[in-house]
């Protein structure tokens, strides 16, 4: 299905891909159908963009990247409205918030998104921890994990040489690049 999008001009969306927030996010209540892009920069910054309304779309992140330690304590109720058994089975994201100076970022790490991805429901949930923050500023982190992330080529990089040819002609190489992260929530 085509979704128009302020943000990213038209996009071809797998109606498979959309989650339904039934409880909307917080301050969206009306908006219920959301997908995330990937907007294939190196950032790792992600959207969660609503099909209902084009203007609407959040940067989301997973916390685990700036914030190796955090830890979401949902409650059985928080997982049995997410159809869960544990956090192993779902995505956690948070919601940044960008200034124009973008050296303020910030993450909000009280309320994270969590998306069953098997059953397509997903739900902002106000996590009970006095601890965490709904503006943890993390700027420096996340610029500190992408420089790491980007130049550690022997983690993200198999190289598997294919037939060499004759002499003198080039060498023909088949490069494999795997940019996947597994990052645990718990």
């Amino acid at each position: 299905m085509k979704i128009k999008t302020t943000r990213f001009g038209e996009l071809e969306v797998n109606p498979n891909d959309i989650v339904t927030f039934a409880e909307g996010l917080l301050g969206f209540e009306n908006l219920k159908k959301y997908f995330v892009v990937d907007p294939g920069d190196s950032t790792l910054i992600l959207w969660l963009q609503s099909t209902e309304d084009e203007k609407v779309a959040f940067p989301i992140i997973e916390p685990k990247i700036f914030k190796p330690d955090y830890i979401a304590k949902l409650l059985p109720a928080d997982l049995n409205g997410l159809e869960l058994d544990s956090l192993q089975n779902a995505k956690l994201y948070s919601i940044l918030t960008i200034p124009a100076n973008v050296t303020e970022m910030s993450a909000n790490l009280k309320a994270p998104v969590v998306i069953n991805s098997n059953k397509k429901v997903a739900k902002q949930i106000v996590l009970q921890d006095s601890k965490l923050s709904v503006k943890h500023e993390m700027y420096k982190q996340l610029k500190m994990f992408i420089v790491n992330f980007s130049s550690d080529d022997a983690r993200r990089t198999s190289y598997e040489p294919s037939i060499a040819l004759e002499a003198g002609d080039f060498k023909t190489t088949n490069v494999n690049l795997n940019n996947t992260r597994t990052l645990e929530a718990q």
